[in-house]
């Protein structure tokens, strides 16, 4: 069975620094008493700025079934219109300048679409940390219940030998007052 950490202990963990007990109640009144949830949404929409926007959006848009459709039907137009134009086609078989726009959008959509990447790998990191710090209140709150559970049964413990033992007195004191009036 693993052994239980004090709240103590978890916060030391937490912060992995020795801390005086006025400190380790600020903290624990901190982490157990007020909400310690963000929105991750709602702080990465802060910090979003146009370029982030215009990347998510560009993102969005080639990452979809619309895009793969209309980029496809529109190589297909330029290889037809080319070919059937002959020798009067601005792009003539093996069809370079149609290589040099595909290359072209490979190499501004690319990194367009890693700073998307890198921003959802932030909130990805945000969501993380919050469900840890979510997940260590529910922790230190559970324990704090548990103790106050153990403290209570403690409690009922005691008042139960006392009934008993009340109980018990109460039998014995009017066993003696039969006996005194036989």
């Amino acid at each position: 069975m693993a052994s239980k950490k004090t709240k103590k202990e978890i916060v030391k963990q937490l912060l992995n620094t020795d801390i005086d007990e006025k400190d380790e109640e600020e903290l624990l009144d901190l982490l157990v008493d007020q909400p310690i949830s963000i929105d991750v949404d709602k702080v990465q929409e802060e910090k979003k700025t146009k370029g982030d926007a215009i990347a998510d959006k560009l993102s969005e848009m080639a990452g979809s079934w619309g895009f793969i459709i209309t980029f496809s039907a529109f190589l297909l137009f330029w290889i037809i219109f080319n070919t059937i134009m002959g020798e009067n086609a601005p792009d003539k078989y093996p069809f370079i300048l149609l290589n040099l726009v595909l290359s072209c959008i490979a190499a501004i959509q690319a990194p367009v679409i890693m700073m998307s990447q890198n921003r959802q790998s932030e909130k990805d990191s945000l969501r993380d940390q919050n469900d840890y710090r979510t997940d260590l209140k529910s922790e230190l709150i559970l324990e704090e219940l548990h103790d106050k559970i153990d403290l209570i049964m403690k409690e009922q413990k005691e008042i139960k030998k006392l009934l008993s033992e009340r109980s018990e007195n109460i039998v014995l004191i009017n066993k003696d007052d039969k006996n005194e009036k036989n």
